[in-house]
Protein backbone atom coordinates (compact mmCIF):
# COMPACT_ATOMS: atom_id res chain seq x y z
CA UNK A 1 0.00 0.00 0.00
CA UNK A 2 1.47 3.57 -0.98
CA UNK A 3 1.64 6.52 2.01
CA UNK A 4 0.66 9.83 0.85
CA UNK A 5 4.39 10.88 -0.06
CA UNK A 6 4.13 8.20 -2.41
CA UNK A 7 1.24 8.87 -4.00
CA UNK A 8 1.86 12.95 -4.42
CA UNK A 9 2.19 14.18 -7.87
CA UNK A 10 5.17 15.37 -9.42
CA UNK A 11 5.43 19.14 -9.79
CA UNK A 12 4.83 20.07 -13.20
CA UNK A 13 8.21 21.94 -12.64
CA UNK A 14 9.64 19.13 -12.24
CA UNK A 15 8.59 16.76 -14.85
CA UNK A 16 9.23 19.38 -17.78
CA UNK A 17 12.66 19.90 -16.66
CA UNK A 18 13.50 16.35 -16.10
CA UNK A 19 11.77 15.87 -19.92
CA UNK A 20 13.97 19.02 -21.18
CA UNK A 21 16.83 17.27 -19.54
CA UNK A 22 15.91 13.52 -20.83
CA UNK A 23 15.39 14.41 -24.30
CA UNK A 24 19.08 16.79 -24.11
CA UNK A 25 20.73 13.77 -22.84
CA UNK A 26 18.99 11.92 -26.01
CA UNK A 27 20.26 14.58 -28.10
CA UNK A 28 23.63 14.16 -26.75
CA UNK A 29 23.91 10.49 -26.94
CA UNK A 30 23.73 11.75 -30.89
CA UNK A 31 25.86 13.90 -31.17
CA UNK A 32 28.47 11.21 -29.08
CA UNK A 33 27.79 8.64 -31.56
CA UNK A 34 28.06 10.70 -34.90
CA UNK A 35 31.11 12.77 -33.18
CA UNK A 36 32.61 9.04 -33.01
CA UNK A 37 31.20 7.00 -35.67
CA UNK A 38 30.20 9.36 -38.52
CA UNK A 39 32.40 12.51 -38.85
CA UNK A 40 35.78 10.72 -38.79
CA UNK A 41 34.43 8.42 -41.79
CA UNK A 42 33.33 11.39 -43.56
CA UNK A 43 35.74 13.58 -43.00
CA UNK A 44 38.72 11.39 -43.42
CA UNK A 45 39.49 12.11 -47.02
CA UNK A 46 37.29 14.18 -49.01
CA UNK A 47 35.96 14.06 -52.38
CA UNK A 48 36.39 9.92 -51.74
CA UNK A 49 35.07 10.01 -48.02
CA UNK A 50 31.82 12.21 -48.99
CA UNK A 51 30.83 8.84 -50.56
CA UNK A 52 29.14 8.36 -46.75
CA UNK A 53 26.42 11.05 -47.97
CA UNK A 54 25.63 9.02 -51.45
CA UNK A 55 22.99 7.30 -52.34
CA UNK A 56 21.57 4.93 -51.71
CA UNK A 57 22.71 4.27 -48.65
CA UNK A 58 23.30 7.92 -46.95
CA UNK A 59 21.93 8.51 -43.74
CA UNK A 60 18.86 11.66 -43.70
CA UNK A 61 20.82 13.29 -41.17
CA UNK A 62 18.75 16.66 -41.83
CA UNK A 63 15.26 15.32 -41.04
CA UNK A 64 16.44 12.88 -37.78
CA UNK A 65 18.38 16.31 -36.22
CA UNK A 66 14.81 18.78 -37.16
CA UNK A 67 12.99 16.21 -35.31
CA UNK A 68 15.22 15.74 -32.30
CA UNK A 69 16.08 19.29 -32.30
CA UNK A 70 12.48 20.34 -32.63
CA UNK A 71 11.44 18.16 -29.58
CA UNK A 72 14.25 19.06 -27.08
CA UNK A 73 13.38 22.96 -28.03
CA UNK A 74 9.64 22.62 -27.15
CA UNK A 75 10.42 20.60 -23.84
CA UNK A 76 12.90 23.25 -23.17
CA UNK A 77 10.48 26.14 -23.61
CA UNK A 78 7.56 23.79 -21.89
CA UNK A 79 10.32 23.37 -19.17
CA UNK A 80 11.57 27.55 -18.76
CA UNK A 81 7.09 28.08 -18.68
CA UNK A 82 6.63 25.73 -16.09
CA UNK A 83 9.40 26.56 -13.75
CA UNK A 84 9.53 30.83 -14.49
CA UNK A 85 7.94 31.36 -11.13
CA UNK A 86 10.92 29.75 -8.88
CA UNK A 87 13.98 32.25 -9.25
CA UNK A 88 16.67 29.45 -8.26
CA UNK A 89 15.73 27.95 -11.53
CA UNK A 90 14.60 30.62 -14.07
CA UNK A 91 17.65 32.45 -13.67
CA UNK A 92 20.20 29.52 -14.07
CA UNK A 93 17.73 28.30 -16.88
CA UNK A 94 17.59 31.91 -18.77
CA UNK A 95 21.71 31.92 -19.48
CA UNK A 96 21.81 28.18 -20.02
CA UNK A 97 18.98 28.74 -22.94
CA UNK A 98 21.00 31.57 -23.91
CA UNK A 99 24.01 29.72 -24.10
CA UNK A 100 21.75 26.93 -26.30
CA UNK A 101 20.54 29.36 -28.65
CA UNK A 102 23.78 30.65 -29.53
CA UNK A 103 25.31 27.17 -29.75
CA UNK A 104 21.99 26.32 -32.21
CA UNK A 105 22.87 30.02 -34.10
CA UNK A 106 26.05 28.62 -34.51
CA UNK A 107 25.13 25.22 -35.68
CA UNK A 108 22.77 27.04 -38.66
CA UNK A 109 25.15 29.43 -39.70
CA UNK A 110 27.90 27.73 -39.78
CA UNK A 111 27.93 23.65 -39.23
CA UNK A 112 25.01 22.92 -41.50
CA UNK A 113 25.47 25.10 -44.54
CA UNK A 114 29.14 23.75 -44.40
CA UNK A 115 27.53 19.68 -44.66
CA UNK A 116 25.57 20.75 -47.00
CA UNK A 117 28.03 22.27 -48.88
CA UNK A 118 30.30 18.56 -48.56
CA UNK A 119 27.27 16.62 -49.64
CA UNK A 120 27.13 18.78 -53.37
CA UNK A 121 30.72 17.94 -53.97
CA UNK A 122 31.17 15.57 -56.91
CA UNK A 123 32.40 12.40 -55.86
CA UNK A 124 36.34 11.74 -57.01
CA UNK A 125 39.06 8.87 -56.06
CA UNK A 126 40.87 11.33 -55.22
CA UNK A 127 42.22 13.21 -51.87
CA UNK A 128 41.84 17.66 -52.50
CA UNK A 129 43.64 19.02 -49.53
CA UNK A 130 41.45 21.85 -49.51
CA UNK A 131 38.54 19.54 -48.73
CA UNK A 132 40.80 18.04 -46.24
CA UNK A 133 41.44 21.06 -44.32
CA UNK A 134 38.12 22.21 -44.05
CA UNK A 135 36.33 19.19 -43.06
CA UNK A 136 39.37 18.52 -40.25
CA UNK A 137 38.19 22.14 -39.14
CA UNK A 138 34.53 21.22 -39.39
CA UNK A 139 35.00 18.13 -37.15
CA UNK A 140 37.65 20.19 -34.37
CA UNK A 141 34.89 22.83 -34.21
CA UNK A 142 32.33 20.50 -34.11
CA UNK A 143 33.97 18.74 -30.70
CA UNK A 144 33.93 22.44 -29.18
CA UNK A 145 29.92 22.32 -30.10
CA UNK A 146 29.34 19.25 -28.94
CA UNK A 147 30.89 19.79 -25.51
CA UNK A 148 29.08 22.93 -25.15
CA UNK A 149 25.66 21.13 -25.82
CA UNK A 150 27.03 18.46 -23.34
CA UNK A 151 28.15 21.16 -20.50
CA UNK A 152 24.43 22.99 -20.79
CA UNK A 153 22.71 19.98 -20.58
CA UNK A 154 24.61 19.26 -16.93
CA UNK A 155 23.79 22.60 -16.18
CA UNK A 156 20.25 21.60 -16.41
CA UNK A 157 20.22 18.40 -15.06
CA UNK A 158 21.99 20.06 -11.89
CA UNK A 159 18.99 22.37 -11.55
CA UNK A 160 16.38 19.24 -10.60
CA UNK A 161 18.55 19.17 -7.41
CA UNK A 162 17.42 22.48 -6.70
CA UNK A 163 13.91 22.58 -5.00
CA UNK A 164 10.87 23.31 -7.08
CA UNK A 165 8.59 24.03 -4.26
Amino acid sequence: MLNNDQTKEIPKADLWLFIAVSAYFVMNGAQLWETALMIPAWTKAPPASLIFFREPYAPDLKTFWILVHSIHDLSLIAALVFNWRIPARRNPMLLLIAIHIGVRAWTLAYFAPTIIEFQQVPYSDSVDSGLLEKAALWRQLNYLRVGLFALVNLGLAALLRTNSH
